[in-house]
Parts: structure tokens; C-alpha cells; sequence
């Protein structure tokens, strides 16, 4: 493990003894959602993967100290700090936001690169990042990093604001398997469908860390995707979501917001033209594939356990 990172004790412990562990981002409580909503769907997911058998590792750099595994203290610190004094991190910020002592919320691609150095394999989120609509050539880092960094991600598709097809096109190219877990169709964040197919389907834990263990033993250098539906009780209609989701991106066009500002943006807008019943979705999406991931990750542990 890379002497740059701090590896809370119980998290390290679990990681080596081979014990189910799922890393967290971080964005989601400095970009994602507002306080105290960030925190306590922080604490939620963190939560609902112990209840599942494994071990939670938020991942975020605290004064350009990296932390594999926050504190309690630690996550509602990063959830008091605005947004533009924590710089959002994908791959070309790590190093920058280490050497210059800032506060850092990871991104997907981001917590991948540190979950791998801590030989953490599975990493449970809301949804990925894409292709942004109107935008082709805005196309989110976390899709090169699934193709080159073996770390499978639990998510609920990639986020609804985004151009799905083209997103999905862009994985297909990247050669990162897109998994439905008990569904035939990709995801849609807010929504159960997108209209867009996977590339296998799993129904339950066993089968997910046996394709995962598959993937790993050939060799194949990439990230798995593995799509879960939002619970069916919160989820968004989807005209109502992609009403809200249209509108939004035209403001957004509008008022010249692009670049890395434009998905939380986009989210809180969103959140503000449904009435809150996008946040009500996209928490209840979170714990969902945090408890999934918890699973998933102690039926992988188990799996590598007896083939030892």
C-alpha cells in the first residue's frame, strides 16, 4: 500500500486479512448534496454496507492528506465546507490537491485510482459521470479510468442529466462490462429504465463477485460497472424526471455553466424543479448500492477465501 495514504486502522485490518471492504467517494458530500443532507447519506451508506458484512472506506484528502477511511468528525467537516473551497478530484487533481494542502472530495474516478492503491477492489456510489447532453466533446473522466483501472462500481447508471446513449457508447469503447444486477436494462439514476441494455445480467451477490473474480483472473485491466435500479418505492417517473432534466439543461445552457460546475449545478436544479423528489431518489438510490456493494464485496471475500 502507497505510504501517501492514511488507512484508518479497522479499514486496513480487514484489508489484510481479505475481508469484504467498499470504498466511498467523497464528492457526493462535497458537490452532491447540500448539509446536512451530504453527512447523514454519507453516514447511511456507510451504515448500510457494515449491515451487509464489509467494512466502509470513504475516501478524501483533508489538508492534501489522503484518508482511506474518515472519522466522524472528519466526514462532517467535509460536509461544513462550501463547495468552491474543496476541489473536486479526478485523476489530474490528486497530485495537485496533496501538494498544496487542500481539502479534496474524490470523484468516481478519483476514489477508483485510491481504492486501487489500497487494494480496495469494490467502490459503491450514487451514478457515474458521461457525456453531457448538447456537449459531446464534454465527456466525464470516470469513463477512461473504468477502462483502465480494475475497480468494480456499484452504481444507479450513469447520472440521468447526462446523454445515456452516448455514454453508454463510450463505456462499449472503453471495454468496460455494464452489468444489470436483477435487470435486463441499464438504469437511469433517478429512474428504473434508460431503454438501453447491459452487457449481462447478475440476480444476487454470488454471481456478481464470480464475474468480478472471472474478470481478474483473466488478466483484463478495467473496472466493472455493475448497475442497480433505484428501489421502486423512490424512484422518479421518468417524464417527470426528464422534464425537470431538459429544462435544466437549457438554463444551464443559457447561463454558460460548463465544465466541472455543471453537474452539481444541474442536480441542484433538478432537485428544486421536482419538489426534492430527485434528493428523495438519489439517497435512497445511494443506500440501496451501498448495501448491494456490502454484499457483493463480502461474497467476493468469501469466493477468494476458499480458492486460497
Amino acid at each position: 500500500m502507497s505510504e501517501l495514504l492514511h488507512i484508518q486502522p479497522i479499514v486496513e485490518k480487514a484489508i489484510t486479512k481479505g475481508q469484504a471492504v467498499v470504498a466511498l467517494e467523497s464528492t457526493v458530500i462535497t458537490h452532491g448534496l447540500p448539509y446536512p443532507d451530504n453527512v447523514q447519506a454519507a453516514r447511511s451508506m456507510e451504515e448500510a454496507i457494515i449491515a451487509s458484512g464489509a467494512t466502509p472506506a470513504t475516501i478524501a484528502i483533508i489538508r492534501g492528506e489522503i484518508y482511506i477511511g474518515l472519522s466522524a468528525d472528519q466526514l462532517d467537516f467535509l460536509g461544513r465546507q462550501a463547495s468552491e473551497n474543496v476541489r473536486k478530484c479526478s485523476r489530474r487533481d490528486l497530485a495537485a490537491a496533496a501538494a498544496l494542502g487542500e481539502n479534496g472530495g474524490t470523484t468516481v474516478a478519483g476514489t477508483m485510482i485510491l481504492a486501487h492503491l489500497a487494494e480496495i477492489e469494490i467502490f459503491a456510489t450514487g451514478g457515474i459521470g458521461g457525456v453531457h447532453r448538447g456537449h459531446p466533446f464534454d465527456v466525464s473522466a470516470d469513463l477512461a479510468e473504468l477502462g483502465r483501472t480494475p475497480v468494480t462500481v456499484i452504481c444507479g447508471g450513469p447520472k440521468s442529466i447526462l446523454d445515456l446513449a452516448l455514454t453508454r457508447e463510450v463505456l462499449e469503447t472503453n471495454g468496460v462490462p455494464v452489468i444489470g444486477y436483477q435487470t435486463n436494462e441499464m438504469p437511469a439514476f433517478y429512474s428504473r429504465h434508460s431503454g438501453l441494455g447491459v452487457d449481462a445480467r447478475v440476480d444476487n451477490a454470488v454471481q456478481a463477485a464470480e464475474l468480478i473474480l472471472k474478470q481478474r483472473q483473466l488478466g483484463l485491466q478495467s473496472g466493472i460497472l455493475i448497475t442497480v435500479p433505484v428501489p421502486e418505492e423512490d424512484a422518479l417517473d421518468a417524464s417527470v424526471a426528464e422534464q425537470a432534466i431538459i429544462q435544466a439543461t437549457r438554463e444551464a445552457d443559457e447561463a454558460g455553466i460548463s465544465g466541472p460546475t455543471s453537474t452539481p449545478w444541474l442536480l441542484q436544479r433538478v432537485k428544486e424543479l421536482t419538489d426534492g423528489e430527485s434528493l428523495k431518489a438519489n439517497v435512497s438510490l445511494l443506500k440501496n448500492n451501498a448495501r448491494t456493494a456490502g454484499a457483493i464485496a463480502s461474497a467476493l471475500a468469501e469466493l477468494k477465501s476458499r480458492a486460497a
